[in-house]
């Protein structure tokens, strides 16, 4: 019924994703409500040993948009947030569960989530199957394409994409194939929001200037064995030090082991430099305006993003040609972050620059991401195959190269998968033919060699 009240309910597991809806309510992106409800989420694979997000420093800054702040993890313990969904049968039951549990009455439910293709969110929406939902992104993956398929059922309900202006000038392609529209996030609201953070970090023990290093756990992921991602913030430090900062601060990942700050402090003890390793669990964008870094040095973190567009910071970029490279499958969500760093943000050695020309002129990033976007979800996004292939005609090249695989161009028939006195032959339907037939047979004959 129109008359009943309604309660707007709000998904978070960052401090930075809860900034960015604060900033969104602070400009006016939302209608009034009865009842503003925020859920937060703590998704590390360890819950109970990770600070939860109401109590990192500066939470009580965001909590004021909030009538009140609930826990997920807390909800439907024992379960994991990452791992969890209903089944559909328990749908109904869930529901009442937490409209008990969250004093929600018969209020009208209007949902704000993250990361909508996974769970929580997904499941957060499942559970709420009459909740109209607005989705926003915190970070660079809302510049490429959704990293699934997505219900009907849920993408049908989705109204806007609320994001940061992160490229300005480049239009998310996320959710674009239900026709969901951009809204972007002022970029003055946001940054007003962390200089709360900033006001309410209390004393943080780094030197001014000098170089910011930005850890990432990629080792979590897969993407990069320990070893390897301890050689990567090794690099970071030598690359800052070989531009001549004295004074290094190293932000490691909440998650990250021990041992990579020890590393780094023998390593910066050989070099003789100063560092100073963050324990406290603050936003990258609060060190920006308590320290002003010279140098802001990461992987594909999209804080180099809003250090380089929101707060007009010196940034550096190493280890995104590697990771290039190790993504799989190509249409890992990671590969449009890593491709929009790696093309926008200076290599911090002439060694993370050798794919540049001398002379570059400035790169065609929504061609490029319109190219990456379609190679990686071309069944989602089939309407971006003609612009696809304009991009990769006129722009693919030995320096281009490294954000496409020959074999992901050869599957989808695109230009640069074979050489173009052959480029009929993927058209070929007849060549197709005879393709799919001989794959058959070999399978077939693998099937009899294991069964036999």
């Amino acid at each position: 019924m129109p008359g009943r009240p309604q309660t707007q309910i709000f998904l978070a597991s960052t401090l930075y994703g809860a900034a960015t809806l604060a900033a969104a309510l602070d400009a006016g992106c939302f209608p009034p409500a009865g009842r503003r409800l925020l859920v937060i989420s703590n998704n590390a694979a360890v819950p109970e040993t990770t600070p939860a997000l109401d109590t990192m420093p500066g939470f009580d800054r965001v909590r004021g948009r909030f009538d009140g702040v609930v826990s997920w993890n807390e909800a439907i313990r024992p379960f994991h947030p990452g791992g969890w969904s209903p089944r559909a049968d328990d749908v109904p039951l869930w529901e009442r569960y937490l409209r008990l549990l969250w004093d929600l009455g018969e209020d009208r439910i209007a949902l704000v989530v993250e990361s909508i293709q996974v769970s929580p969110a997904l499941a957060l929406a499942q559970l709420f199957p009459e909740a109209p939902l607005d989705v926003y992104a915190d970070g660079l993956m809302s510049y490429g394409p959704t990293r699934n398929k997505l219900d009907p059922l849920i993408g049908t309900r989705i109204g806007r994409l609320l994001h940061l202006d992160l490229v300005p000038g480049l239009t998310p392609l996320l959710l674009t194939e239900f026709g969901v529209a951009p809204q972007t996030v002022p970029t003055g609201a946001f940054t007003e929001v962390l200089d709360e953070l900033a006001d309410a970090s209390g004393e943080l023990d780094v030197p001014e200037g000098g170089a910011l290093l930005l850890g990432q756990y990629l080792s979590a992921l897969g993407i990069l064995t320990p070893q390897e991602e301890e050689e990567l913030h090794v690099r970071m430090v030598r690359g800052a030090v070989g531009r001549g900062h004295r004074a290094v601060v190293f932000k490691p990942h909440p998650s990250a082991p021990a041992r990579w700050s020890h590393l780094l402090e023998r390593e910066a003890a050989a070099l003789g430099v100063e560092l100073t390793v963050l324990e406290r669990p603050v936003p990258a964008e609060v060190l920006y305006r308590r320290m002003r870094p010279a140098l802001v040095v990461g992987c594909f973190s999209t804080a180099l993003l809003t250090a380089a567009t929101f707060y007009g910071l010196p940034t550096a970029r190493t280890g995104t040609g590697l990771l290039l490279e190790r993504l799989t499958p190509y249409q890992n969500s990671n590969r449009v972050p890593v491709t929009l760093v790696d093309a926008l943000v200076p290599g911090l050695t002439a060694d993370d620059d050798t794919h540049r020309p001398a002379t570059a002129d400035a790169p065609d990033i929504g061609g490029l991401v319109t190219a990456v976007g379609y190679a990686m979800q071309h069944q989602i996004h089939p309407g971006l195959r003609p612009a696809a292939e304009r991009y990769l005609a006129a722009h693919l090249d030995e320096h281009t190269w490294r954000y496409f695989k020959r074999r992901r161009l050869t599957a989808l028939a695109l230009p640069g998968a074979l050489p173009a006195q052959l480029s009929f032959i993927p058209r070929n339907a007849a060549v197709r033919r005879v393709a799919r037939r001989a794959r058959a047979v070999r399978r077939r004959l693998r099937k009899r060699a294991v069964t036999g």
